[in-house]
């Protein structure tokens, strides 16, 4: 049976070393008063939550999976998944960064990442449902009427309700200007919904009372294409004036999909049979109001990502260094016994080297990215909030696609650290591995998150939000680039930083003659985005820990944080060279193969 072990003193390290967070926080009126105290405290017992209520669901949670009743259309959840979602009802692990004013905690969201990893790490099919409601709740803060704001929002903040986003279509994923669900405006300023909505995760279940589903549609006047798209709240049962639950809705879950990994939440087919909902937002606007919880999501998916490779590696560290098979190379190492330890092994050590570098590389994005976010809503300053919105916007696509394939990458080489063992299902492995697979498809699959930056975030606005973050990169590079002991972190990060431009501006350029070249390229431009990201990220990790070796600190933390970020910048890093190479052959070679693809 695997183990967890919540990660808290990286956190911590992250959190009150590397970004000071409170600090930032004295500039936001609002979290003013978050200290590292209560930050610990959070931490401490959303791990526990985490370790001694989520974790032990995970594996039979995957072997029961979710049951649909045909004739009640009701879903029955894995034994156990709903009374540890009460567990976290009453905890206020739901509130736990919301606004106060429906009812929240208000605490930083950044604390609100962290408790996430943590819950992904310990099952992440259980962990959806909670964190597709914090997305709806983000959507209706944003874009919801008052009255919406009041009849769904002290709900979903307290987790008596649970939300949904209602996309994908049959013949539509990503696309979604096809879409076809129709809103009837009823003379009451209701509107009646008609569709058919495939994959939605925690579509139906027995956790709550009431479900809120926000669903995508088209008015009869909608243009056509993405710009005819409206978003509405349409909820399981209806909700009176004041609270209560009225008559069901027709808003049905028809099937439940039959998946890889994820077995324990239920990934709903629904039918809409002319649904009362609300318009949110403005007609035909529904995208913009929805890119509010999609992008929540594509943060939340890096984070599922990052919670797997941890648990992934802490499993595969414990078995190596149990697990006998063979001698060392260099000689005998356990001279008492019949073999020696495979963590001996060069590449077992690469393996568990690369799981635990993706891990702490992606644990610094997202917490710089919550960060982020907590400037971006709440900074006095408007020229800080605009910045920090920005840098957000340009590294959500790296955190949702760099952080999942490096999470296949990662838990792939654990499970192979176990050899045969990780094949079998009592371990735990290779469900990891499944579990890990949707990360890299769903809320836009990765091939889709490399064209939005490349083509939208970057060559958009002619790289001005890249060069923000080139900026970061310069500033560490001119405070650390005469420091000997920082060279062979600053080195790598520092040509990096001024190829990528270059580099840009190339693709760039090709692309206005061939808008192919750009669609040829995307995929390998993310990676070595997403390493230089990471690169900068190591750095400034390395560099606290070079410092607090030199006052004389002793803790081996430190010498560990050194030897992770030189293993990355020797073994991984350099993979930016071929990156940029692939890039640069071009489209042809890809698309000038109709003979091949006969």
């Amino acid at each position: 049976m695997p183990a967890y072990t919540p990660p808290l003193r990286d956190m911590q390290f992250l959190l009150h070393e590397v970004f000071k967070v409170t600090d930032e926080f004295k500039a936001i009126a609002r979290h003013a008063e978050v200290d590292a105290d209560t930050i610990n405290a959070v931490l401490q017992e959303a791990g526990k939550f985490a370790a001694e209520v989520a974790f032990p669901l995970n594996i039979s949670g995957d072997t029961e999976g979710c049951r649909l009743d045909q004739q009640t259309h009701e879903v029955t959840t894995p034994q156990g998944f709903k009374p540890a979602y009460a567990q976290f009802v009453e905890g206020g692990w739901a509130a736990l960064s919301c606004d106060p004013a429906y009812g929240g905690q208000g605490l930083p969201l950044v604390l609100n990442q962290c408790l996430y990893e943590m819950l992904n790490s310990a099952n992440q099919a259980w962990a959806m449902y909670p964190g597709l409601s914090h997305g709806a709740y983000e959507c209706l803060h944003a874009h919801g009427t008052d009255e919406q704001k009041k009849l769904y929002l002290p709900r979903l903040t307290s987790g008596e309700w649970t939300g949904t986003m209602c996309l994908t279509e049959p013949h539509c994923g990503t696309d979604l200007g096809l879409l076809r669900t129709r809103a009837e405006p009823l003379p009451d300023g209701t509107y009646k919904i008609t569709g058919n909505k495939i994959f939605i995760s925690a579509g139906e279940h027995d956790f709550t009372e009431n479900i809120v589903h926000l669903v995508l549609a088209r008015l009869p006047d909608a243009p056509a294409g993405s710009k005819g798209i409206s978003l509405f709240v349409v909820p399981k049962f209806k909700v009176n004036a004041d609270g209560s639950l009225g008559e069901r809705n027709p808003i049905y879950c028809t099937g439940l999909e039959h998946k890889m990994g994820i077995h324990g939440n239920a990934t709903a087919q629904i039918a809409i049979d002319g649904a009362i909902g609300t318009l949110v937002g403005q007609p035909h606007k529904g995208l913009a109001a929805m890119f509010v919880m999609m992008n929540a999501a594509r943060l939340g998916v890096g984070n599922q990502s990052l919670g797997l490779t941890e648990v992934a590696y802490q499993n595969a560290l414990a078995y190596a260094k149990d697990r006998l098979q063979m001698r060392s190379l260099s000689g005998t190492k356990a001279k008492d016994k019949p073999a020696d330890p495979i963590i001996v092994h060069p590449d077992v050590r690469k393996m568990l080297l690369t799981a635990k570098a993706y891990a702490e590389g992606a644990r610094a994005l997202q917490i710089f990215c919550t960060l982020l976010l907590d400037k971006a809503h709440s900074h006095p300053d408007e020229n800080v909030r605009k910045d920090s919105d920005e840098l957000v916007a340009l590294l959500t696509p790296i955190v949702k696609a760099f952080i999942t394939d490096n999470g296949h990458i990662s838990t792939n080489a654990c499970m192979q650290v176990f050899g045969g063992h990780g094949f079998i299902k009592e371990w735990g492995m290779e469900q990891f591995v499944r579990d890990n697979r949707i990360n890299m498809i769903y809320e836009g699959t990765n091939t889709i998150q490399s064209l939005d930056l490349l083509g939208r975030k970057v060559l958009g606005n002619q790289g001005a939000t890249l060069k923000k973050f080139g900026k970061l990169v310069a500033q560490l590079v001119e405070e650390e680039g005469v420091n000997e002991k920082m060279a062979e972190f600053i080195n790598p990060i520092a040509y990096l930083g001024d190829q990528l431009p270059k580099f840009t501006t190339e693709i760039g350029l090709r692309g206005l003659q061939n808008p192919d070249e750009v669609g040829a390229a995307a995929v390998d431009y993310l990676r070595v985005a997403g390493h230089l990201v990471f690169g900068y990220f190591f750095a400034r990790m390395a560099q606290v820990a070079l410092r607090e070796i030199a006052a004389g600190n002793q803790d081996p933390f430190y010498g560990a944080k050194l030897q992770t970020a030189r293993f990355y910048f020797a073994k991984l890093f350099p993979e930016t060279a071929t990156l940029m190479r692939t890039a640069r052959a071009g489209s042809q070679v890809v698309m000038d193969t109709d003979l091949a693809l006969a």
